[in-house]
């Protein structure tokens, strides 16, 4: 029995005494050196799972192993890789948000020898038609090829895309859905606002303001889209009644969150009549449900991106899932002498892909199985160029780029977790694109359905515990925001690098895949394995990296303080001339 405790008097505090010298607790108390090279990797941004790449001159023969990067994107793989591509990202944001002229130039003048070729291709195009026509198999296949070899002279040219679609043969029609093309209505939705629509002018810049005292200023918008509700939920994002949370409408809402965004920029650019250029990012909210946070070019007045929010929607028309007839435990099994899904009972054969969309279209009041909307909350604000709420807006559009789309939130309660595998469970079951093994739970056969299927188990990145339904790209960029892909922010990067340090050489002495291209090609690249006798250790390759970044890092501070003293001593120059001989023109 305890002895009571007297009031006002606090039990002694428990004398923990070290470890005896020696013992397991005390050495297993000490720091593993393989904990502190991965701690001092990461402070010096090097990459602590590289890629062993085998170089071979093909002059000499001489082979090295060089490291290359990994690439990740995510934290809880590869920290320096997944920063790095923060900073790229936030580089990318930053130089395409404010600006004031078009990204990109208009194309060059077509050439006579560029117009040549596709008169020549369009002479083959007609040729084949007749022969076609005529039933001549071997006039088709000939001018199958040149057309082809016309084709690649074409690209060699200089010209961009393709003239036209490629003709199929007999034996690429394979698909049992590559007949004609299924038409829905474009009518809107009675349950949806009319939007105005304008003709898009190809400009992608916003508009300019004049102060009262004459300066002109472009400010730029911040704007968060958010889906919406599934029933009332607590300050940690739990649903207050689980039992009357939409978990459905939640799974199918998020799968196809994509379709909704794309829907929406299609909307406003019709609606404001410009090019309206984004960049921005997917993650989840505290309740699991994705949002999403934009960085727009130019300014839209806010009613008008309320309007449009409500206006838009996505309809799904796929085959219903209101019944499930199957189980992950008891599913339809495969028949191989039918080559089809049957049900375990009676053997018949399940309503094919094909089939199931025909009873749609031939049903005249047939809805669609889920139509997506955005929630009635639309966050927008105006930035101005310059200032630190841009630089802060930045950082906090990219804050969850790093994690994988299940870490953004802590799960710190019993109530949260359940909401979690609440969620979970619906996306395990909710089909995710036409072909997905899912629709065998309910009595539909996917779209070249095959064998190997298992009903419940899709492997699709939706279905996944660490996506909840995010399973696209969560970093979302307009074509036109920078004029530039992030190989070129990266190109921009070393070229920084190179020009403060006054070399003509890359650093690393080994260009990405998107780097210039040598004629003739001089080096081959091949994948060295862990075990090969010719690749270090990987601590070793770490240790050598870190020394090397290190150096790097010390030449490139010792570069930027010489820079800066140099600037110091111009500025200082230009204002003595300015106090001689006046203000300079």
């Amino acid at each position: 029995m305890t002895a009571p405790t007297l009031p006002g008097l606090a039990p002694p505090a428990p004398v923990v005494e070290p470890p005896r010298p020696g013992s397991r607790a005390a050495r297993m108390g000490l720091p593993r050196a393989v904990d502190v090279l991965r701690d001092i990797a990461t402070e010096y941004g090097v990459c602590i799972r590289p890629l062993a790449m085998r170089r071979t001159d093909l002059a000499t023969g001489l082979t090295e192993v060089i490291d290359l990067p990994c690439g990740a994107t995510r934290e809880d793989k590869c920290p320096p890789c997944a920063k790095k591509n923060r900073r790229l990202r936030q580089a990318q944001i930053r130089e395409g948000w404010h600006r004031d002229d078009e990204p990109l130039p208009p194309p060059a003048p077509t050439t006579e020898e560029q117009k040549a070729l596709i008169l020549l291709r369009a002479h083959f195009e007609f040729a084949r038609d007749e022969a076609s026509r005529a039933s001549e198999a071997d006039q088709v296949a000939d001018l199958d090829d040149a057309i082809r070899e016309v084709e690649e002279a074409i690209a060699a040219e200089g010209l961009r895309g393709r003239v036209g679609p490629p003709h199929h043969s007999d034996d690429d029609q394979g698909d049992e859905d590559t007949g004609r093309r299924r038409k829905r209505s474009t009518r809107r939705r009675q349950d949806a606002p009319e939007l105005p629509r304008r003709k898009v002018e190809r400009r992608t810049v916003g508009k300019t303001y004049t102060a009262p005292d004459g300066s002109t200023y472009r400010p730029s918008m911040w704007l968060t889209l958010t889906l919406d509700s599934y029933g009332p939920v607590r300050p940690d994002g739990s649903p207050v009644n689980p039992g009357r949370y939409d978990y459905q409408r939640a799974a199918w809402d998020a799968v196809h969150f994509p379709r909704l965004l794309d829907r929406f920029w299609q909307n406003l650019r019709r609606c404001e009549g410009w090019n309206v250029q984004y960049a921005g990012c997917v993650e989840p909210q505290r309740r699991l449900a994705p949002h999403a946070h934009f960085a727009i070019r130019g300014t839209i007045p806010r009613e008008v991106l309320r309007t449009v929010a409500a206006a838009t929607y996505h309809q799904v028309w796929w085959p219903s899932t209101e019944v499930q007839r199957y189980t992950r435990d008891h599913p339809p099994v495969w028949d191989e002498q039918a080559s089809a899904w049957v049900d375990p009972a009676t053997g018949q054969p399940l309503a094919t892909w094909t089939e199931a969309l025909d009873a749609i279209d031939q049903d005249p009041d047939a809805e669609p199985v889920h139509v997506v909307r955005f929630g009635a909350q639309v966050d927008a604000r105006g930035v101005m160029p310059g200032t630190t709420d841009a630089e802060r807006t930045i950082r906090y559009v990219t804050k969850y780029i790093t994690k994988a789309t299940g870490d953004c939130h802590k799960i710190a309660t019993e109530r949260q977790q359940r909401h979690l595998d609440r969620l979970w469970q619906q996306l395990q079951v909710t089909p995710c694109t036409d072909r997905c093994a899912n629709w065998l739970l309910y009595g539909v056969q996917p779209k070249k359905a095959h064998a190997k299927l298992k009903p419940g188990r899709c492997r699709g990145k939706v279905h996944q515990r660490e996506t909840l339904g995010i399973g696209g790209r969560r970093i979302l960029i307009s074509r036109d925001w920078s004029g530039k892909t992030l190989a070129d922010h990266k190109h921009d990067a070393r070229a920084w690098v190179r020009a403060l340090l006054g070399v003509t050489t890359d650093l690393a002495s080994v260009d990405d895949a998107q780097g210039e291209a040598a004629e003739p090609i001089r080096h081959a690249w091949e994948l060295a394995r862990p075990d090969d006798a010719d690749v270090p250790p990987l601590a070793h390759r770490l240790m050598r990296s870190i020394s090397e970044r290190a150096r790097w890092r010390s030449e490139l501070l010792a570069a930027k303080d010489r820079a800066a003293q140099g600037a110091t001593v111009d500025l200082s120059a230009t204002d003595h001339a300015r106090n001689v001989h006046g203000e300079e023109q």
